[in-house]
């Protein structure tokens, strides 16, 4: 008496969505069972992945099957039994052993003969390969996402998903009702004066926050571990690690909530030793200054500092949360006064005992901004020097239309030259060589193609270099006048690159920063230190001046245009 039992599964893994409920393969196999006249005995089902081993009622199917209570298996399909080679192997080594008779589906029988096991192992191994192969092609689809940018694990409190954009580009959006509170959150922590359960009682009960709500979930205020998971989490400054442990950082496409440094002082405030941030530190300007005395090279170092609201003792709080006078921790202090430094200094890796000191970076940033305005032009002069070189551009263009005529005069003739070569090597007054040889034609023919190829590069640069000296013109007159209010505003990336274009050889000695001009700016300074009215800072109490007056008063001045 044959003894059949149907095996159900569900899982609820992304692979298995779209496969029949268990309630829907049961009714299907108790179809195919009628149908074919078999009686079922017993009946399992289960929601559980097959990836992975230790299924119940599979466990249970199979020592019944051994018990010899069970010889057919009624399933869906092969990979409703099996996702991993384990409970595959066990599956055939079943049959081999005689306990189990058949597996049925509702399109094919696999009985114990070589043929059938091989198919029935064939199917559920394909089941693995194929999640293996999704699972693959997910990890991949996710590195390449954080690679754009874009946080895969989904967005955190006070951002949103952009439901509109393609998939594997869904970018992180401000959440336009949560992205003020929790910013609002961040602002109080940084006071001081908050801990975090009065921050989050606020943003509860005061301020209404709820969790987005997403079909069954969410709608519910902030848990307090959700706040200080938030509080820690270098996502709110524009980084994030994926996958997480990895140690791989990636600069996020959101806005974000805080800085760098805000970040690293609420770390200190909730009297975290260091920072869950990446550990690397940037800084504008090293690698680029050298000191004066010595000539090693300028480093930076970062430096926190507490100043204890009980005691008001000062201590350093980048890797120490408590007070050394008072003991108190930095998360118990009432409002602690935390401030940031960030010193360049001589390595003295050339001389241990050099005696330059550090200068902050604040007071570095003054001297760039110093060295800026000696060079910044007003927009009225710029204007003015681009329509004189405009006109230096046209004579220029006069110069070198003249000058490509004789390069194509030149070029011309290099072409006939050749042409005539060729015509007294294949001419039959040379067939026996006697009046151009292939050693002669040769080293002619080299000489000639190489002044060819000379000429045309000559015709293409003469077209090339006043554009490309009107433009680097343009953009050196612009950076003038806007350099200054660029630089209050630049990333710390982009203040370096200033710098660059300013000048060359950085050097610090007792803690001021010089440097050699770069062209134009060289030529720029003594025009601003000698003609007051090209500079910048000439502008409000002077618009009452015509601008053809001044043009007249620039173009007299023989520093201004030299004659």
């Amino acid at each position: 008496m044959s003894n059949y039992a149907t095996y159900c599964r569900k899982s609820s893994e992304s692979e298995d969505r779209q496969m029949l409920s268990i309630e829907s393969q049961t009714r299907e196999l108790e179809a195919v069972a009628l149908k074919l006249g078999f009686k079922i005995t017993n009946i399992f089902s289960e929601a559980k992945s097959a990836k992975d081993l230790g299924r119940p009622e599979f466990g249970r199917l199979v020592s019944m099957i051994k018990e010899g209570k069970i010889d057919r298996i009624l399933v869906w399909h092969p990979d409703r039994l099996s996702r991993n080679p384990q409970d595959a192997a066990t599956i055939i080594s079943l049959m081999d052993s005689g306990d189990l008779v058949e597996v049925c589906t509702p399109s094919q029988t696999f009985r114990n003969n070589p043929m059938d096991k091989f198919m029935l192992g064939f199917f559920m191994m394909q089941a693995k390969f194929e999640n293996d192969h999704k699972g693959e092609n997910v990890k991949e689809g996710l590195k390449t996402k954080a690679e754009k940018g874009y946080l895969p694990s989904g967005a955190k409190p006070g951002y949103m998903n952009d439901k509109y954009a393609e998939k594997g580009s869904k970018k992180i959006m401000n959440d336009p009702v949560r992205f003020p509170l929790i910013k609002q959150c961040w602002e109080l922590m940084l006071t001081g004066a908050y801990t975090p359960p009065k921050i989050l009682d606020m943003l509860n009960n005061e301020w209404g926050y709820t969790s987005p709500t997403r079909k069954s979930i969410g709608g519910k205020p902030m848990a307090r571990s959700q706040i200080y998971r938030m509080l820690r989490d270098p996502f709110y400054y524009g980084l994030f690690e994926f996958p997480v442990g990895s140690g791989k950082w990636f600069q996020g496409q959101h806005e974000p909530m805080v800085t760098k440094e805000q970040f690293n002082k609420v770390q200190i405030i909730l009297g975290r030793k260091g920072s869950p941030s990446p550990h690397f530190r940037e800084f504008a300007f090293t690698g680029l200054m050298k000191c004066g005395e010595c000539g090693a090279m300028v480093t930076a170092e970062e430096r926190w500092q507490c100043v204890c609201s009980k005691c008001n003792y000062k201590f350093t709080c980048t890797n120490n949360n408590t007070c050394q006078q008072c003991h108190t921790k930095i998360s118990e202090m009432d409002n602690p006064l935390i401030r940031h430094y960030v010193h360049y200094h001589c390595t003295k890796r050339k001389n241990p005992n050099c005696t330059q000191g550090s200068v902050e970076v604040g007071n570095l940033e003054k001297q760039i901004d110093a060295l800026m305005s000696q060079v910044g032009i007003s927009e009225r002069f710029k204007d003015w020097a681009i329509k004189h070189l405009n006109k230096l551009n046209d004579q220029e263009v006069e110069v070198r239309n003249a000058s490509i005529g004789a390069i194509q005069e030149a070029y011309n003739g290099c072409l006939k030259k050749l042409d005539n070569l060729l015509q007294l090597k294949i001419s039959p007054a040379n067939s026996d060589g006697s009046l151009l040889s292939d050693t002669d034609f040769k080293s002619q023919k080299d000489t000639l193609m190489a002044e060819k190829i000379s000429l045309e590069q000559r015709m293409g640069n003469a077209g090339k270099k006043v554009d490309e000296w009107m433009n680097d013109a343009e953009k050196a007159f612009d950076f003038a006048v806007h350099c200054r209010y660029k630089f209050a505003n630049a990333t710390l990336m982009q203040k370096r690159e200033m710098l660059i274009i300013l000048g060359s050889d950085f050097t610090i000695t007792d803690k001021t920063l010089r440097l050699n001009l770069q062209k134009p700016y060289c030529f720029l300074k003594p025009v601003v230190e000698e003609v007051p009215s090209t500079s910048a800072m000439f502008g409000t109490d002077n618009q009452g001046l015509l601008t053809a007056q001044l043009e007249d008063e620039w173009a007299s001045n023989p520093l201004v245009l030299p004659r």
